[in-house]
């Protein structure tokens, strides 16, 4: 645990802790335990999605807090692809007890640099706009990217992880504009829910392994993960849209 903290601040942290799975207070460290309570005040104080874009060394980093929803992941991560932006770094944590809030920093560039104080208005603007409803992302990738083409080589596997104790897929895919966009909406219309992702881009090839809770919330069993693993994978190699 941190150390310097208040005692009433650590006792805030620990009780905020216990709406994550199991593996969370083990496995996370503790200053993204911190950074997600403070994204939460932030998300409770305002009632709005936490949106933050700032520079960290040759890239930006963008923290996002809100309530988990299986749209979520397929608006941002279109807004990034329609910005034509590079994913170097994921992490992700969700609750799985109420209020089943989600938070996400992304390591993001432009050609490999940091994003010009324009466009990270701009992304955070279309982030926004993206998550009320203002206009449809499709519109936005429309102009980009063949959306009817699939993935290439891909490959799916589901399995439930016996350390995190949650329903877990792993896909694999060659590396191409728009993959993370792809995989995302594939994702959500199956209606899951992501509460944890690992990220490993390697030889032109982009592994996810993507912890999941299903329709309503809930477990996904093993027969039906296997069903919903063949069905994302014709869903990526196929015309999607």
């Amino acid at each position: 645990m941190i150390s310097g903290l208040k005692s009433s601040t650590l006792e805030l942290l620990r009780r905020f802790n216990t709406s994550f799975p199991q593996f969370y207070e083990q496995f996370v460290s503790s200053e993204i335990q911190l950074q997600n309570l403070k994204l939460a005040y932030k998300l409770y104080q305002t009632r709005q999605a936490v949106i933050e874009i700032n520079p960290e060394g040759s890239k930006s980093i963008l923290y996002f807090a809100y309530r988990n929803q299986s749209f979520l992941l397929n608006d941002i991560f279109g807004v990034l692809a329609a910005y034509g932006l590079t994913i170097h770094s994921l992490s992700l944590y969700g609750q799985i007890y109420p209020p089943m809030l989600m938070f996400m920093k992304l390591t993001i560039s432009r050609g490999g640099k940091t994003l010009p104080a324009k466009t990270s208005e701009n992304v955070h603007k279309a982030i926004k706009e993206t998550l009320l409803g203002h206009f449809e992302v499709e519109e936005m990738l429309a102009l980009e990217f063949n959306l009817d083409s699939g993935l290439r080589r891909v490959e799916t596997n589901f399995y439930v992880d016996r350390v995190f104790h949650l329903p877990a897929l792993l896909i694999e895919a060659d590396n191409q504009p728009g993959l993370f966009y792809k995989v995302m909406n594939a994702l959500w219309q199956e209606d899951l829910l992501v509460v944890n992702a690992n990220l490993l881009v390697w030889r032109g090839r982009t592994r996810l392994i993507l912890y999941l809770l299903g329709p309503n919330e809930g477990l996904i069993p093993e027969y039906l993960g296997t069903k919903i693993a063949d069905s994302l994978k014709n869903r990526l190699l196929e015309k999607q849209y």
